[in-house]
């Protein structure tokens, strides 16, 4: 069979940290004989060449390559590259790991569109990835059409002829940014690039000792220098023009701009924040024209402007405020509406606390950072555009996967409000008021959401801060009670919706990963519990929602006899959302005895039982009743000689005298 993809990692000193990337790579959905792992190690001290030799021994679709080290990335992977044998080569770090379908869904994607290039959907534990990029499915993307020079590393997958043919390697030696090269003449030349965003392909991995290489402190000048190489790329590739800026942009947002920033600059110590300015804006200065900067969000030209004018005082002043920017909101309303988890929020920023506010000056919305005036003169003359587009402001809510940290954005409807600030004419905050509606069987980019812990948060992005934060902390009483579970699709499973210790934010349960579901039944009680003849059967008032009819099972337990008794059940919803639970009651088989209720949900399976705060006790001389659970344990221990506590409340009814009357009858038989 002719190898589908071939996965380069290479590999230095990665001690425990490569286990997950082996195991990742052992559990790939493709069969084994259609794709390989080459690790190159690069001069590992550790225990790991041993390790990867007995790998290679016991699996022959695994391969290492020993080599003196290098020094960095760019050797081992052109190695990797040279002995592959793939249709497709696939790069994975030694600290990372790879969904369990993501060779052969980004493989099937990647052939059904013809591309060069596929990039996977990314999570990032401890580090950034893209977002933007992964909104959807992109399956004929270029660096025009859609955000790729967002993702620059070299976690994809690229069809090794084309790599062969435009000569594709990486720069080899000890370098930074080797990969942005790499990647950035990949788009360009690239027929298509495919972007599969509705499966989580790639996990990149902070190590807990922060000794991935990304992280280490870096000389400014080299690797400035080395960027440079990156922009030649582009200039090689493109004309001047709108393209070239938007390109060039990216570098001057996210490897200059930003580290002049807030809390990134301000805790830098002050020789080496120096000598990063000077680095940045020889640049600046060197490379970029003005339709570059041009494109950036109003804060961002700021900073831009200021490193241009070589007035690091003021990028330090600019970034102190900006560093008590945080975002806020506030969960106005939550409930389930068919199917889906309603939440309504309204967000903003703030700043020390306080709403950041604009001013109306004529037809524009004004920035106006609380700087000193030399440095807003110096901002004016540098003729950066200090311009609010609060018509551009948006938020989004996200879920993230707290163990994988997989990110997925829900569908919003958005208003702007323009609210006007007490005692300041002409002054304004904007708030940002929102619905969404989650749908846990398609908000996964179309997909459920999998079992997990769901973290619910807010993404503002406005004037060049896009920050996140968690929603329910602060909260309306309406919102506090429209929380409540639901058991949703076919097959049916449970969505909990809770508030988190400490912090009180919003998360979703899904498939029962916590116990926080026992606490929702934890209010049941005897007058939400009916029983029937003919046949037998009890029902109770459940206080969750559900959608259509799913099966449970009901579970009844006598701890003194150590029996049980599962009994089917039905999931149904009434006519008020709320969920109806039904189970028939094979009575004959519960006479004389203290049965504690407990319910088997859809998504927990088979011996996952939650426990009822309610018993059911059934008796041969004449009735049954069902009780809290507390009370029934204080009537076992109250028992006389006679078997029957003086406490026991029967409930004498027409149904209940019925059913002893069958009961009887059957005993005597």
């Amino acid at each position: 069979m002719p190898i589908k993809v071939s996965v380069v990692i290479p590999v230095y000193n990665p001690g425990q940290y490569i286990e997950d990337c082996i195991a990742s790579l052992l559990r790939q959905s493709l069969p084994d004989d259609e794709y390989e792992a080459i690790f190159v190690d690069d001069g590992s001290t550790d225990e790991t060449p041993e390790l990867l030799d007995r790998l290679a021994a016991e699996h022959p679709h695994m391969h290492v390559i020993h080599q003196e080290g290098s020094g960095w990335s760019g050797k081992p992977r052109n190695v990797g590259m040279a002995a592959a044998k793939g249709e497709f080569i696939q790069f994975v770090d030694n600290d990372d790991w790879l969904g369990d379908e993501a060779l052969e869904r980004m493989y099937n994607y990647g052939v059904q569109n013809n591309a060069d290039v596929i990039v996977g959907k990314m999570a990032g534990k401890g580090r950034p990835v893209p977002l933007e990029l992964f909104r959807k499915n992109r399956p004929h993307a270029n660096v025009e059409n859609a955000p790729l020079i967002d993702s620059l590393t070299p976690h994809k997958m690229f069809r090794k002829a084309f790599l062969d043919e435009h000569h594709l390697r990486y720069m080899e030696g000890r370098r930074r940014l080797e990969d942005h090269v790499f990647v950035t003449e990949a788009y360009l030349r690239a027929e298509n690039v495919a972007v599969l965003s509705d499966y989580l392909c790639y996990y990149h991995v902070k190590r807990e000792d922060a000794s991935n290489a990304g992280f280490q402190r870096f000389d400014p000048v080299g690797y400035f220098k080395n960027l440079r190489e990156a922009l030649d790329v582009v200039e090689k590739l493109t004309e001047p023009g709108p393209l070239r800026d938007r390109l060039f942009r990216r570098w001057l947002r996210n490897e200059m701009v930003e580290r002049m920033r807030g809390q990134r600059l301000l805790k830098l110590p002050a020789d080496y924040r120096q000598e990063l300015f000077d680095e940045i804006h020889k640049v600046v200065v060197e490379r970029f024209g003005p339709g570059v900067a041009a494109g950036l969000q109003p804060t961002q030209q700021i900073v831009a402007g200021l490193i241009a004018a070589d007035r690091l005082a003021d990028v330090e002043e600019f970034a102190r405020w900006e560093s008590g920017i945080k975002p806020s909101g506030v969960l106005e309303s939550l409930g389930w509406e068919n199917g889906n988890l309603s939440i309504g929020f309204t967000a903003e920023y703030k700043s020390g606390g306080e709403p950041i506010t604009f001013q109306a000056d004529g037809g524009r919305d004004l920035l106006v950072p609380p700087l000193p005036q030399t440095s807003l003169d110096a901002i004016a003359l540098l003729g950066a555009d200090t311009s609010a587009p609060l018509a551009k402001s948006k938020v989004d809510l996200v879920v993230r996967e707290r163990a994988t940290a997989a990110e997925f954005f829900q569908p919003v409807e958005l208003t702007r409000e323009k609210v006007a600030v007490e005692g300041r004419e002409g002054h304004f905050r904007q708030v940002l008021r929102a619905t969404s509606q989650v749908d846990p069987l398609s908000a996964a980019n179309g997909a459920g959401l999998d079992a997990g812990i769901w973290d619910v948060l807010i993404r503002i992005s406005s004037c060049g801060w896009t920050k996140s934060t968690r929603l329910g902390s602060v909260r309306s009483e309406e919102a506090g009670r429209g929380r409540g579970a639901a058991v949703v699709g076919s097959p049916a499973h449970l969505v909990l919706p809770y508030w988190t210790d400490p912090h009180n934010n919003l998360s979703l349960d899904v498939g029962q990963q916590t116990n926080k579901i026992s606490y929702e039944f934890a209010g049941l009680a005897p007058a939400d519990v009916t029983m029937t003849t003919d046949p037998e059967r009890l029902t109770v008032a459940m206080p969750f929602h559900a959608q259509g009819e799913s099966e449970a099972t009901l579970k009844l337990t006598n701890a003194a006899a150590r029996r049980s008794v599962d009994l089917p059940a039905t999931l149904s919803a009434r006519s008020t959302g709320e969920a109806e639970l039904s189970a028939g009651l094979p009575l004959g088989e519960l006479v004389d005895d203290q049965w504690g209720l407990e319910l088997i949900l859809p998504s927990t399976g088979a011996g996952k039982p939650v426990a009822l705060p309610l018993a059911l006790d059934v008796s041969a001389r004449g009735g049954a009743v069902v009780k809290r659970r507390a009370a029934a344990a204080a009537g076992v221990a109250a028992k006389g000689p006679g078997g029957r506590s003086p406490a026991r409340r029967l409930v004498d009814s027409t149904i209940f005298r019925r059913a002893a009357g069958r009961l009887r009858r059957a005993l005597k038989k």
